[in-house]
């Protein structure tokens, strides 16, 4: 039986080691081939932005600006190709997780088939007592000889259930990696789809900047004074806000660069998510509570009452403390009505629920500097929607990091999968709203 054992354990070895070497093989050379491209890449967009910087610095002309949208371009194609490699770096990760599973599981199934075995010995030598097995040996070294086999079965047995248990745990572990491999990749297509927008826009506006100054800096001085009047029509354009008093876009821009000089969050992600949330939901600021005690509520509208509107004790206590010290009549705030199965109780134009506002309370009035943290209040709540997003990963400033954090914004634990499409949609809105951002800082 301890020659069992010891095939048991060779086996084992044999089976975990093409894993190993299958994981070094394929994250070896081609890896950091594409790693050193990747470098290479990033080197080249900081000397391109490095280029961009410096022409801003100089003086407005035509030529300047027509050299900045040829750095922009050359930057925004630089960003495809890392994409496309991003992307080329997945797959090969994809790939290694599925041939790890497929080993695993082959392990998993021979020791399976070893443990069954292994059962099926110890049933056979159960269903003999020792009474029984004394009467039928004349020596008793023999009878001893067998309980060594017995325990020695025990222990092989002992040793295929933990290395069973450990083949599964590292299988899961991979399925895990797998999955979170083809949902940044999932991620990054979409990113790579905005990229080939950008060139393609940023070539656009260098080709009308050419058709209407046909050259000629009189016709740029022109067009400047046309691009400042839009870029004042931008500033004062309004910029929708859930449950509350919509703002000049101006002032948006300004307080989220406020809370991005906070949280590191760029303002671009920032506004997008404040504008999914002001398109999102008909039932949002329809309710008031009626009793704090109980949670129970009313339509704000139609009087129709809403039991467990907001949640007993977790929101209603820090909502009647919140409200004390904005300043507001908790009996007279509208907050959001309850979904099926589920609570109300959001604040706001960002939607915070009391618990978690309140976990954000402390930071909003000491970055701002303010008594009270009012969910209602724009700047307020603009910078709590950075604070979320930054514990949430978006401060690293990648598309993934800031897809990902949105997608949490939207759907908690489940955002890998009840997530993406609100992330797709941030993301988009965040490239147009760079783009008015960019268009302010130029005018």
């Amino acid at each position: 039986m301890k020659r069992t054992f010891l095939v048991l354990t060779l086996l084992a070895f044999v089976l975990i080691a093409p894993v190993a070497l299958l994981a070094q093989e394929l994250s070896g050379e081609q890896r950091a081939e594409l790693e050193a491209q990747l470098a290479q890449l990033e080197r080249e967009m900081q000397q391109t932005q490095s280029t961009i910087d410096g022409l801003a610095s100089e003086g407005e002309s035509l030529k300047r600006d027509i050299a900045i949208l040829d750095g922009e371009i050359k930057k925004a194609k630089l960003q495809v190709r890392t994409t496309e490699l991003e992307i080329r770096a997945l797959s090969a990760g994809i790939v290694l997780h599925g041939r790890t599973i497929g080993t695993l599981s082959e392990k998993m199934t021979r020791e399976q088939q070893s443990l069954a075995q292994i059962l099926r010995r110890t049933d056979a030598i159960d269903d003999v007592s020792l009474v029984e097995a004394v009467l039928s040996n004349g020596d008793l070294s023999d009878v001893f000889g067998d309980l060594d086999t017995f325990a020695s079965i025990k222990q092989a047995m002992r040793t295929s259930f933990e290395e069973l248990r450990d083949t599964r745990l590292e299988t899961e572990k991979e399925k895990a990696g797998l999955e979170g491999q083809r949902t940044d990749q999932e991620i990054l297509r979409s990113a790579l789809v905005l990229d080939q927008q950008q060139v393609e826009a940023k070539e656009d506006e260098k080709q009308a900047l050419l058709v209407q100054t046909k050259g000629q800096e009189g016709q740029y001085r022109q067009l400047k004074s046309v691009q400042e009047q839009t870029a004042a029509q931008i500033r004062a354009k309004l910029f929708p806000l859930r449950d509350t008093e919509g703002i000049q876009f101006g002032d948006a821009v300004r307080f989220a660069q406020q809370a991005s000089s906070i949280t590191g969050v760029r303002p671009a992600m920032i506004l997008a998510i404040l504008s999914q949330e002001s398109d999102l939901g008909k039932n949002v600021g329809q309710c008031l509570i009626t009793d704090l005690s109980t949670g129970d509520g009313k339509g704000k509208n139609t009087g129709t009452p809403f039991p467990g509107t907001m949640k007993v004790p977790r929101d209603t206590v820090p909502f009647e403390r919140l409200m004390n010290a904005a300043g507001r009549d908790w009996r007279t705030t509208p907050i959001s009505c309850p979904l099926p199965g589920g609570y109300g109780g959001a604040m706001g134009p960002t939607q915070f629920i009391p618990s978690t506002w309140e976990m954000y309370e402390g930071r909003i009035k000491s970055s701002l500097g303010v008594g009270a943290a009012d969910p209602w209040n724009a700047l307020h709540a603009i910078t709590a929607t950075g604070l979320y997003l930054a514990d949430g990963g978006a401060a690293g400033g990648s598309y993934i990091a800031e897809h990902t954090a949105a997608a949490k914004y939207y759907a908690g634990g489940n955002w890998a999968t009840s997530g993406q499409g609100y992330g797709n949609s941030v993301m988009a809105k965040a490239a147009a709203f760079q783009k008015d951002i960019d268009f302010l800082g130029a005018n």
